[in-house]
């Protein structure tokens, strides 16, 4: 069976009978966004028996005398679970998880769309941080991968870290790191175009959410010379007694020129502004900033500094919006990661396999990089190609393929 996108369905069963005016996003998703289908005909009886009784109870007991047999026999490895408890959706927060459907839905018809990948989405009631691990863990048998979806921080990071213990299968967080993937990407082009390496920019991040504490540890990773964390009461730093362990965490890994106080501080001289929080930057803190800069204000639909003022002063923007070149969308990252970490039967995804990623999606861009395009278009045909391929090899390189 495959998950494939359908087109709004019109029976009289779905059709609304209320008066109210026509919208798009209504229509679009009335019925929901996903079917089922088989990929076998059942056309007769020898087909039905085949598929079904007698023929898949051979199928059962090889698997069972072989359990690796179950990817070859079954859609498990190329099928993945989108999992949330409905506590941090869009900009919209904790709506739950029946609420949180159109969205899970919609990142499962992006997974087969932009990746040819499978999955299934799952919204769990309960919030418990325990539970959601334990039900995952007990549902993980059916699924190749795990992608969490819209968990609220720090919640997040404590239910990844126990399934990626207690799994074989990747597990991934997309708001963490297909969000940092995909602006190590357009930064690495970002430094390229001006001439510097990322061991040359000092940069800002605004939010210490699960986007702003993951694209802040993986950027450093990847060999950035310095960033600095803003949450609402100013610059993560050593000297903060009100900080969780998360944040307690960032502070030791983070701000190596010793920064305290609001953003404002922080952005004086700053290479590079992140915005991952949703809130407003003054205009003259971004006027404050490096010659050259470059800002990636992401939130969506309001960007923290609106392009028309960071063209004012940056040499590069970026935001997370498409209707502004250089859209960074987890969509350039997550379909293609999932799909090479499948390919291989990766027990997990590690660090190296999502820089490539980073690499591989950078890459793309080649001789056209310009200022108004350091990362590629979701539908750039490209883009999961060279994602899947460099994951797949980084996987190998890092011992985690098992095929």
């Amino acid at each position: 069976m495959a998950a494939e996108i359908v087109n709004p369905r019109s029976d009289s069963s779905t059709e609304s009978t209320t008066d109210e005016p026509f919208d798009p996003a209504f229509a679009l998703h009335r019925g929901g966004k996903m079917a089922v289908r088989a990929t076998v005909p059942i056309r007769d009886r020898d087909d039905l028996s085949l598929a079904y009784t007698p023929g898949v109870a051979k199928v059962c007991s090889a698997i069972a005398e072989q359990p690796e047999l179950v990817h070859d026999y079954t859609w498990k490895s190329q099928v993945v679970a989108v999992v949330t408890d409905g506590t941090a959706v869009l900009g919209l927060g904790d709506i739950g998880p029946e609420a949180s459907l159109p969205v899970m839905e919609g990142k499962a018809i992006l997974f087969k769309q932009f990746g040819g990948v499978d999955a299934v989405p799952i919204a769990l009631a309960t919030t418990d941080a325990d539970e959601i691990v334990e039900t995952v863990v007990r549902l993980a048998p059916s699924f190749g991968g795990v992608n969490l979806e819209d968990i609220s921080a720090p919640r997040c990071f404590e239910i990844e870290r126990k399934l990626q213990e207690r799994l074989d299968i990747p597990v991934f967080h997309d708001d963490q790191h297909g969000t940092a993937v995909v602006t190590l990407a357009a930064l690495r082009n970002a430094a390229k175009l001006s001439g510097r390496s990322l061991g040359d920019l000092r940069a800002v991040i605004s939010g210490a959410g699960a986007a702003g504490v993951a694209i802040a540890k993986f950027l450093l990773e990847a060999g950035l010379g310095d960033v600095a964390v803003a949450d609402r009461k100013g610059i993560v730093s050593r000297d903060r007694e009100d900080l969780t362990d998360v944040k307690r965490e960032l502070a030791e890994l983070t701000n190596r020129a010793g920064i305290s106080g609001p953003l404002e501080v922080a952005l004086a001289g700053a290479d590079v502004f992140i915005g991952v929080s949703g809130g407003t930057v003054p205009e003259a803190a971004v006027a404050s900033m490096a010659p050259g800069a470059f800002v990636f204000a992401m939130a969506n639909p309001n960007p923290e500094v609106h392009p028309d003022i960071a063209h004012k002063y940056a040499s590069v923007v970026a935001t997370g919006r498409s209707d502004y070149p250089n859209q960074i969308n987890n969509v350039l990252a997550f379909p293609g990661i999932f799909a090479g970490a499948l390919q291989v039967r990766a027990s997990r995804i590690t660090e190296g396999m999502k820089i490539a990623a980073a690499n591989a999606l950078a890459d793309v861009v080649g001789d056209e990089l310009a200022a108004d395009y350091v990362i590629p278009s979701p539908f750039d045909e490209r883009v999961a190609p060279a994602v899947t391929a460099a994951v797949a090899a980084a996987a190998r390189a890092e011992g985690v393929a098992r095929r």
